[in-house]
């Protein structure tokens, strides 16, 4: 009598639970595609992204941040708004998911059924008011400037099996040649006060690198070295993007009359050569 007691209760419950929670709306979300923004003129250069994850909202309710693509339960049904944010791995780092600022969220009305899936291709672009300069290496011009303390200098190539874009920045490193210094031949005059600067970059290295931000005034040059890029296995390599925030760096530089990017190499200990190279560099603010 005292199991037969037990196991109406626990039955009850189980009743209970499941009227409690009933079955979801599913929501689909595929890979994220940037696009051109006509109002740019093309100036955005080559549509490369990193887009990892997104922010989602449905009705203006936060459901989470999520790695694209995923498929998620949402205890919702009838028409809704949704929202997709474009996120990124600030400075590549896993822990520090941010909606990029500088390109349109994904927005869409539609019609959330339960135990049916919605599935959503959501499309981006750099907003209309995003400012750009551009280091592609189609030019003759590289935009990069080799320092005088540097033991080799940048070429520029395009080898069948590396290139995706076009031509692009190469660096040889070897025991006699084993360090690079360089930075952008363009002074940037970068919004401070706490507006949103980075700075992107494709990338394909066995070899480490250091990027920095040089703040200038009449009277000084500080070189502040910033997010290193760490080397690839060479068995491995392949390209890779990567989204550096320079806010903090040029907020703080507040004696700094422009600004130029940096660029520093040594021979990773143990390597008798290394390479990087490096393709679409694009320091991006409003």
């Amino acid at each position: 009598m005292k199991r037969f007691i037990i196991f109406s209760t626990v039955l009850i419950i189980f009743n209970s639970c499941v009227k409690n929670n009933p079955d979801p709306a599913w929501l689909e979300v595929t890979k994220w595609t940037l696009v051109s923004n006509s109002s740019l003129t093309g100036i955005e250069g080559e549509l490369t992204h990193n887009f990892t994850e997104a922010w989602v909202y449905v009705d203006d309710e936060i459901i989470g941040v999520f790695d694209v693509p995923f498929k998620i339960p949402i205890l919702k049904s009838g028409n809704v708004n949704i929202k997709i944010y474009p996120a990124i791995k600030n400075n590549g780092i896993s822990a520090t998911k941010k909606i990029y600022p500088f390109v349109e969220s994904f927005e869409i009305n539609d019609e959330l059924k339960i135990n049916h899936t919605l599935t959503i291709n959501p499309i981006t672009r750099y907003k209309g008011s995003t400012k750009f300069w551009i280091g592609d290496f189609e030019d003759a011009s590289t935009g990069i400037v080799t320092d005088p303390n540097s033991l080799t200098t940048m070429i520029t190539a395009n080898d069948p099996s590396i290139l995706q874009w076009g031509n692009y920045g190469e660096v040889n490193l070897n025991t006699i040649d084993s360090n690079w210094i360089a930075y952008t031949d363009e002074h940037f005059n970068l919004p401070k006060g706490g507006n949103e600067v980075y700075l992107e970059i494709d990338y394909y290295n066995s070899n480490s690198l250091i990027t920095g931000v040089i703040g200038i005034s009449s009277n000084s040059v500080n070189n502040n070295q910033n997010i290193q890029l760490n080397a690839q296995d060479i068995a491995n390599l392949k390209w890779k993007k990567i989204y550096i925030d320079l806010k903090e760096i040029v907020s703080n530089s507040s004696d700094a009359e422009y600004f130029e990017m940096s660029f520093q190499a040594l021979l990773d200990e143990g390597n008798s050569q290394g390479k990087i190279i490096i393709d679409n560099i694009k320091v991006v603010h409003f």
